[in-house]
């Protein structure tokens, strides 16, 4: 069956193509409508392909990140500063004091840092002042280039509106820091190209928005840390860090994000740019999304891709430096040319983040991502949308195509649920793996699955339609009964065509034209007597699952095994012939009451690989068979006539049938336009069926045979000649004493026991 649906596919497009494609068009136009429209739930659908699909295939197998250490606020830092008496005294407890960070950046400035990203704010003051500006000397002295985080809130004072510039000119603060110099150390240049900026706010109530504004760091760090960027939480509307958005507005002012504030002095920057799907940074282009967005790729868990040293470590390598000793730090350049990302990882501290890789890591996480992912320009963005929509299209035609030219239950259950949303997944894998680009997914699942469902319900609508053809067209073939069982049983002829083998039936009557002139006063009656004939006939046929292929006159044509594929079809075309031959010799005898002409019937059966199917003409067409096959079941319905026979069977019926018939084996005989002899066999009756009588004479008939075939002439004819004087009516008989005793008078010149059929 699978070679018949290769065979047959371009002929199935050609026909099946309109629908096809307008299934596919359809079911992607409303799968992009509920896209756009966020229905069925897509949005959802969409982050959890992705998610999915970006820790399955996104994952980064270069171990730790090369250019970024975190130092770590962690569990163990904060129980050795507590347990330490002097730390305790000196720093106080957590939030520790700025004291503190001034002994950690002093550190990590002689330990080579090349910058440090402090993931956090520095926005209250210390109990004590000095604490601070100790701070700020630090940054002063030791030139480390400090990049603060900045929050928001709803109840901070508003920032004037400012001219940014990058670097922003030095300021003197003095004692107080004016809101006008605040804002100018803390916005940055920002060209959108007619963008706007997302606003820095949250939702208060369902519905309500409320505007944060900017917390300023204390005034002595203000005028000493390099740069100044937002930590607020990026999120999307199901609370997972995916993207960042590089810049925020108050309304006002614009403001960069802490990563974006320290690659811009790395990159030399003086301005954020957005222009089109591209973001530039001084020297540096970054693909991004239409609205200025890029999604993150993470590479895998912090521990994965950092390399994590406590803040501990760093307090007790500056004592033991303090005391004259070497520390390991040294040995290992560990922070040497590094950027050093400073946040906490301990529970309960700062803001946790979820991100698709794990939920409550912490909130440094998504901007390490954004840091890395600048340096490395390995950013996520989404596909144009008509790329997303192109697949979608392509898979939904796919469905259509696969389902509706198959048209197998089974396959329909497996695309469905097994085949469209892996396909899919895999797709997105790749496109994350190989182009860091975010192809759709819920749109394409959407459309296949769409497409999958119009498929089969054109499939179903298209069997229930092809089931009443059905009915309607082999009515006149084949009983009701067999109809509604092949129909029940989904097993529906391909219209079209298929090769299968199958059994054909040829029967005519003999001496027709005979016949007919009995008739040439009364045609009327000629056509009633007919009538009864091939009604009888067919019946017979029909009872046994045949299928009347056509009336040519007399003669009937008949089908077993097709449309409906017995695998018995042989035994079914000769128990139908057998009785076909019962119901003539019953017609006989009512006939011969009537006072009509008396009525013979000769058959030929024949089983072959026949192309079956429609075939005729737009105006007209029948189910039928062809192929050399057919023609040779003709051929043996008219030998009957040359051997004295009734039914005559060709060899593979022999070979279907022998377990459950009675026959005689008549000649080995050549075909007209063949050189290869086929063996005949007339058919007598069903297994077991065969009287004593009429087995005696098969017996002496085979014996006759082999004498015949070794050319022993005169004694084949010696067993015929008394078998017939037995049997006088047998003209199988008969026929092979005529031949032998032609050939015993004149020998022929080249003999091999092969009689020529002709046409």
């Amino acid at each position: 069956m699978a070679s018949d649906i290769w065979k047959f596919l371009p002929q199935r497009l050609r026909n099946r193509l309109p629908r096809m494609l307008g299934v596919a068009v359809l079911s992607t136009a409303v799968a992009a409508g509920c896209w756009l429209l966020g229905g069925l739930g897509l949005p959802a659908l969409e982050r959890a392909l992705y998610d999915r699909a970006l820790t399955t295939f996104a994952r980064s197998s270069g171990g730790l990140s090369p250019d970024i250490v975190v130092v770590a606020i962690d569990q163990s830092t904060l129980d050795g500063v507590r347990n330490n008496p002097t730390y305790a005294r000196d720093f106080g407890p957590y939030p520790w004091n700025h004291l503190l960070w001034a002994r950690v950046m002093e550190e990590l400035s002689h330990q080579g840092a090349r910058a440090v990203l402090f993931d956090g704010v520095m926005d209250e003051p210390s109990t004590e002042g000095s604490a601070e500006l100790e701070l700020a000397r630090v940054l002063r002295d030791t030139r480390l280039p400090v990049y603060l985080g900045v929050a928001t809130h709803p109840r901070a004072a508003p920032l004037p509106k400012v001219e940014p510039v990058h670097p922003p000119p030095a300021q003197d603060f003095g004692e107080g820091a004016e809101p006008t110099a605040v804002a100018r150390v803390l916005a940055f240049p920002v060209r959108t190209d007619g963008r706007a900026l997302p606003r820095l706010e949250s939702e208060s109530l369902p519905g309500m928005r409320q505007s944060h504004n900017l917390i300023p760091p204390v005034t002595p760090l203000l005028a000493e840390a390099k740069g100044f960027g937002l930590v607020e939480p990026e999120v999307d509307s199901d609370g997972l860090s995916r993207r960042t958005r590089f810049a925020y507005s108050d309304g006002t002012n614009a403001y960069v994000t802490l990563p974006v504030a320290a690659a811009a002095d790395f990159f030399g920057a003086t301005e954020l740019v957005f222009s089109g799907r591209t973001l530039r940074l001084g020297q540096r282009e970054l693909p991004v999304n239409p609205d200025g967005s890029a999604e993150l790729d993470f590479g895998g868990p912090l521990h994965e891709r950092f390399r994590i040293v406590p803040v501990m470590a760093l307090l007790d390598a500056w004592s033991l430096r303090q005391e004259g000793q070497r520390t390991g730090f040294e040995e290992e350049a560990v922070f040497r040319d590094r950027l050093v990302v400073i946040g906490p990882t301990a529970l309960g501290l700062g803001t946790p983040a979820t991100t698709p890789f794990a939920a409550f890591v912490p909130g440094m996480s998504s901007r390490l991502a954004v840091l890395e992912n600048i340096f490395s320009g390995r950013f996520i963005t989404e596909a144009p949308f008509w790329v997303s929509l192109l697949f979608a299209l392509g898979l939904a035609v796919l469905s259509a195509v696969l389902l509706m030219t198959v048209r197998s239950p089974t396959l329909e259950l497996a695309w469905l649920l097994l085949a469209v949303v892996p396909l899919v997944f895999l797709t997105m894998g790749a496109s994350l793996a190989l182009g860091r680009v975010h192809l759709l997914g819920a749109l394409p699942v959407t459309a296949g699955l769409l497409s999958s469902l119009g498929a089969m319900a054109s499939n179903h609508l298209f069997a229930n339609r092809e089931a009443a053809f059905i009915r309607q067209a082999f009515s006149r073939y084949m009983e009701p009964r067999l109809i509604e069982q092949m129909i029940e049983d989904n097993r529906l002829p391909r219209l079209d065509g298929e090769e299968r083998e199958l059994t054909a039936f040829f029967s005519d009557i003999r001496g027709f034209s005979s016949f007919s002139e009995s008739f040439q006063h009364n045609p009327r009656e000629l056509v009633r007597v007919l009538n009864q004939y091939l009604t009888r006939v067919s019946s017979a046929l029909l009872r046994e699952g045949g299928c009347l292929d056509k009336y040519i006159g007399d003669a009937v044509v008949c089908l077993f095994g097709a449309p409906i594929d017995h695998s018995d079809h042989a035994v079914r075309a000769c128990r139908g012939a057998l009785a076909a031959q019962a119901e003539v010799s019953r017609l006989r005898e009512e006939f011969r009451k009537k006072g009509l002409p008396d009525v013979y019937t000769r058959i030929g059966i024949n089983s072959a690989k026949l192309f079956v199917g429609n075939f005729g003409s737009e105006q007209l067409f029948d189910y039928t068979a062809m192929g050399d096959g057919m023609n040779l079941a003709s051929r043996l319905e008219g030998a009957n006539k040359a051997y004295g026979s009734l039914i005559m069977i060709g060899p593979r019926t022999y070979e279907l049938a022998r377990e459950h018939i009675e026959v005689r084996e008549l000649d080995r005989v050549r075909v007209a336009g063949k050189a290869e002899a086929v063996t005949v066999y007339e058919l007598l009756a069903l297994k077991g069926e065969l009287p004593a009588q009429k087995r005696w004479t098969v017996k002496r008939y085979h014996e006759a045979l082999a004498l015949y075939r070794e050319q022993r002439f005169a004694e084949a004819a010696g067993v015929l000649k008394a078998q017939l004087s037995e049997d006088p009516e047998d003209g199988p008989t008969a026929v092979l004493l005529a031949r032998c005793q032609k050939y015993e008078q004149h020998p022929p010149a080249h003999f091999d026991g092969v009689a020529n059929l002709e046409k």
